[in-house]
């Protein structure tokens, strides 16, 4: 996966020492119901699309930028429907990175958008649309975690964002 340079210019200060970093995730779905899902080529499960905000970039117009750019569907945000924190990851190279991740709701803009799903970018092999009750079984951890928390979500919008405590 390629690190943002932002975070390349801090690791130059802080080296493998942990980073909070906040992280974007998209609950995709099209008219039809179904999941939009990409086998990370890091780890060759499927996955939600995600991603790591840019310095001052809005959480909603950067979850849109990294479905865009992983998958090719143009989407709009419906809901802020998760706010949680993921443990610490060491990476390989032994970076060492936390997450607060902002989970959303969102739609492709039409019908034509989401035809356009394919790999758009290296941190997918494959995309794809899922229903609901037919995910793939090689589905990551975060993913089966996230989508547990918009479904609580989407059972009671009325009462906001799942905050996870």
């Amino acid at each position: 996966m390629p690190v943002p340079d932002f975070v390349l210019a801090l690791r130059a200060h802080v080296g493998t020492a942990p980073l909070w970093l906040p992280g974007v995730t998209a609950v995709v779905r099209d008219d039809a119901g179904r999941l939009l899902l990409g086998r990370r080529a890091d780890n060759g499960l499927w996955a939600l699309v995600s991603g790591i905000l840019e310095p001052g970039e809005e959480p909603a117009r950067g979850i849109t930028r990294e479905v865009l750019e992983e998958t090719g569907v143009e989407v709009e945000v419906e809901a802020l429907a998760a706010v949680s924190t993921t443990p610490e990851v060491t990476y390989p190279n032994g970076d060492r990175t936390a997450y607060l991740d902002l989970c959303f709701v969102a739609r492709p803009v039409s019908a034509e958008a989401a035809s356009a799903a394919h790999v758009a970018d290296d941190e997918s092999t494959e995309v794809g649309w899922f229903p609901p009750d037919d995910l793939p079984a090689d589905l990551a951890a975060s993913t089966r975690e996230r989508l547990a928390l918009v479904e609580r979500y989407l059972a009671a919008p009325h009462d906001g964002t799942v905050l996870v405590r």
